[in-house]
């Protein structure tokens, strides 16, 4: 092969390798698709969407958080943050002693004894509160181990959008 040959292949293969590494780092660092399983989220998710995880997503109260869990990630929603004071009683949530709007909740949430969430600690409720492997029996759960945000459905089609 003679090196004008060589050069003009590599010229056409070059854009395709660019497009490679930048979906590698966009997957990698910033976003990549991930599946819902299970019913734990249920009304909000039904099980089996597939959504958008941006890993540069800040976990707020009521995100949907993604939770790196053996032997499947967890999928659930952010009730406490950060040094506060949690306790769900008579299906009741109270940060901090006041009771909260739990809008989210679908089914009667298990009391929970008062716990006090460390500074890297949130804690984790799935909507579907009859039905959901949560903080409630895993405890709460480290900064570190909350892999990003959700919001965004990409599929089934139908039901593209954002939910909160």
């Amino acid at each position: 092969m003679k090196k004008g040959e060589e050069m003009k292949i590599l010229k056409e293969v070059y854009p395709y390798i660019i497009i490679l590494v930048v979906v590698i780092l966009i997957r990698t660092f910033i976003a990549t698709p991930i599946k819902v399983d299970g019913s734990s989220m249920f009304p909000t998710l039904k099980g089996n969407e597939i959504m958008i995880l941006n890993k540069l997503g800040k976990p707020k109260r009521f995100s949907i958080v993604v939770v790196a869990q053996e032997p499947d990630d967890l999928i659930k929603r952010v009730i406490g943050l950060p040094n506060e004071t949690i306790e769900i009683s008579n299906n009741n949530i109270y940060i901090n002693g006041k009771k909260i709007k739990d809008k989210y909740g679908d089914g009667t949430t298990s009391d929970y004894q008062k716990i006090k969430l460390k500074k890297d600690e949130y804690f984790v409720l799935g909507d579907n509160r009859e039905n959901s492997r949560d903080s409630r029996s895993i405890g709460p759960i480290k900064k570190e181990k909350i892999k990003g945000t959700t919001s965004i459905v990409i599929f089934p089609f139908n039901k593209i959008g954002k939910v909160n």
